[in-house]
C-alpha cells in the first residue's frame, strides 16, 4: 500500500527524505541497471560510506539504512546501503540552497567522490599501485580462495 502525503506529514519526517542508492551514481551501471545521472558525471563503484562522507561534509542531514537496491544483482555487502537525505524544511524551502533537487545532490556526489582521500590512493599511477600491493598482499590471497 502506498503512503499518501497528508498535511500532517512533515518534510523533516525521515520517511519523507529522498533515497540515494550507490547504483544511482555508478558509472559501471547502465540506465536499465539503475544509473540516474550521465555516465561522464558518474563515479566508478561508489559506496554508501563515500556518499555519507561527502554529504555529511556538505552539511546535509542524512540517514543510513541497511537496504539493497532492488535492481542490484549482487548481494555483497559492498553494494548494500541506502542514504536518506533531507531536501526540504517543514515550510517547503530547501535545507541547502545549493541542493534543491535529488539530481543536484547526485551530480554533486559525482564531482566530489573522486576527490576523497580514500579514492586518491586507488586511482594513482603505477608506482603507487606497486607500493600498495606489497602491503596488502595477505588480503588479496584470502580473496582468491
Amino acid at each position: 500500500m502506498a503512503t499518501v502525503w497528508t498535511p500532517d506529514k512533515k518534510h523533516s519526517d525521515r520517511e519523507r527524505w529522498v533515497c540515494i542508492y550507490p547504483a544511482y551514481i555508478n558509472s559501471k551501471k547502465t540506465l536499465a541497471e539503475g544509473r540516474r545521472i550521465p555516465k561522464d558525471k558518474a563515479v566508478e563503484n561508489p559506496t554508501h560510506q563515500e556518499i555519507r562522507d561527502v554529504l555529511a561534509s556538505a552539511g546535509m542531514k542524512i540517514g543510513i539504512e541497511n537496504k539493497i537496491y532492488s535492481r542490484e544483482r549482487s548481494k555483497e555487502l559492498l553494494y548494500r546501503g541506502r542514504i536518506r537525505v533531507q531536501l526540504k524544511n517543514d515550510d517547503g524551502s530547501p535545507v541547502n540552497s545549493n541542493f534543491p533537487t535529488r539530481d543536484s545532490i547526485m551530480l554533486y556526489l559525482g564531482q566530489m567522490i573522486p576527490k576523497l582521500k580514500s579514492r586518491s590512493g586507488k586511482q594513482g599511477g603505477g608506482d603507487q599501485g606497486a607500493s600498495q600491493s606489497g602491503s596488502g598482499g595477505a588480503k588479496k590471497k584470502n580473496k582468491r580462495r
